[in-house]
């Protein structure tokens, strides 16, 4: 089989790549071992995501009485755990017919198997229906990550689990220990509390949410305390084992956790071992990861890689913008990666986005730091929603008025960020960020507020 270009690894960076490489007029093929969509659809975003509108909607039906709605008969509220897995199933399998509907309108060949670079301009795949050899002219790694596990952790897949196996839990724990303060960790310790697990989060950092401005990080203790949720920082496992029903950590205190469950969420690693890109002559980092220069080709000429697997920024969206660059390039254009302006966005309760320096790097870099911060709790359509909770924070250059950062904790935050991305990206003032016209009553107009902060110059606080 010969082609243009060859993807191996169909996630959100693969078939991305796969499709934009075709748009472009190549003929493309995609090599995926497992399930179209990767992790981020299969095992990670999507289905988490499921999971926080499915609690959402719990905890909204429980405060119907402070909206004035009554609900009749017994009046209870009562969450059924499997139908909420048979929706995040039906969710995830929509999507990816999706994706495999995308693949064929765009003539991807797509091969199930698994792909192994034999050299360059040349693929091995293990198919299901026999080996195979597919020849292109440009190859594009996007294999992925998965998570790290420690020997000394206990990992067994039943009672000492990761992500993967949470999101097929039969029932709900009636304790978690979640071992990582992390996003994944952290959007997990509100969707089990939620439900009514007894959860504690153990992080050796000093704060959860580590990469967060620390005001985002603080508000999220904040509220996972308020939930119940127990948050150990600055605390370290030595090892975990299977006791009983249940599982052990044992802290470098001497202290000892026990739950019904152990949650590890300690970071994800490159899948890029035992995919022949040593014997291509690829260069691996210390970590494991493909490197690569801001065009997303590695040293070898015709071989690309994209994702998680060359350790960036491993986020979905930032896989796609990648595979978006390495597209153009295989068909002969000049496109460019950046990290200056990625958003984050993190789906817990309340929600947090960000996007450029949070304000102890911007502090670290040098610049002279003005801050603005305006609270939800002065937003109208906030409090009409009932979601108060959070703030919009503003990092800028004193000296030049030049907006670094904007965090946001609050409701819909992960939708409220896209136009702070564009603010960051073409390098706005505060001044001009200020002068846009927000709508009334939205959860935006805070945007507006906060700029004005900066100035000491907001009006609704």
């Amino acid at each position: 089989m010969e082609f243009d270009v060859a993807v191996v690894g169909g996630g959100p960076g693969g078939y991305v790549a796969a499709i934009r490489a075709a748009q472009l007029g190549r003929s493309v093929c995609l090599i995926e071992k497992d399930q179209l969509g990767g992790t981020c659809l299969n095992r990670g975003c999507i289905p988490t995501k499921a999971f926080v509108a499915s609690t959402q909607a719990f905890e909204m039906a429980r405060r119907l009485a402070e909206f004035g709605v009554e609900v009749g008969g017994d009046g209870e509220v009562r969450a059924r755990f499997d139908k909420m897995v048979a929706r995040k199933n039906q969710v995830v399998a929509r999507l990816r017919a999706g994706i495999g509907f995308l693949l064929k309108k765009n003539k991807v060949t797509v091969i199930a198997g698994v792909g192994r670079i034999a050299g360059p301009g040349r693929v091995e795949v293990e198919a299901k229906h026999g080996p195979a050899e597919v020849k292109a002219r440009d190859i594009i790694i996007a294999t992925g990550s998965k998570p790290v596990l420690f020997p000394s952790f206990g990992y067994d897949g039943r009672t000492v689990i990761t992500s993967d196996e949470a999101l097929d839990f039969q029932d709900v724990p009636e304790s978690l220990l979640i071992v990582g303060g992390g996003v994944i960790g952290c959007e997990f310790a509100f969707i089990f509390s939620s439900l009514g697990s007894r959860v504690t989060v153990v992080d050796i950092m000093p704060t959860i949410l580590p990469m967060e401005d620390p005001d985002s990080a603080a508000a999220v203790a904040a509220s996972l305390k308020k939930r119940g949720v127990v948050v150990r920082t600055g605390a370290k496992i030595e090892r975990i084992a299977v006791e009983g029903d249940g599982a052990v950590a044992s802290l470098d205190s001497g202290e000892r956790l026990a739950a019904s469950r152990v949650l590890l969420s300690v970071g994800r690693k490159a899948n890029s071992e035992g995919i022949g890109l040593e014997d291509a002559g690829v260069e691996i980092g210390k970590r494991g990861e493909v490197v690569v220069n801001d065009q997303m080709a590695t040293n070898v000429p015709g071989i690309y890689a994209i994702g998680d697997v060359v350790g960036k920024v491993m986020l979905a969206h930032v896989a796609s913008a990648q595979g978006i660059v390495a597209a153009h390039n295989v068909a002969g254009a000049d496109r460019r990666m950046s990290y200056a302006a990625v958003p984050s966005a993190i789906f817990t309760s309340p929600e947090v986005a960000s996007v450029g320096l949070n304000e102890r790097q911007a502090k670290e870099e040098g610049f002279d730091v003005r801050v603005g911060k305006f609270p939800f709790t002065a937003s109208g359509k906030a409090l009409a929603m009932g979601e108060a909770e959070g703030f919009v924070k503003i990092i800028a250059d004193a000296s030049t008025d030049r907006i670094l950062g904007i965090h946001i904790v609050g409701p819909h935050a992960t939708e409220l960020i896209p136009e702070p991305t564009v603010a960051v990206r073409m390098r706005m003032t505060v001044g001009e960020f200020a002068k846009t016209v927000h709508a009334h009553p939205t959860l935006a107009e805070a945007l507006g507020e906060a700029a004005e902060a900066v100035h000491h110059m907001a009006i609704h606080v």
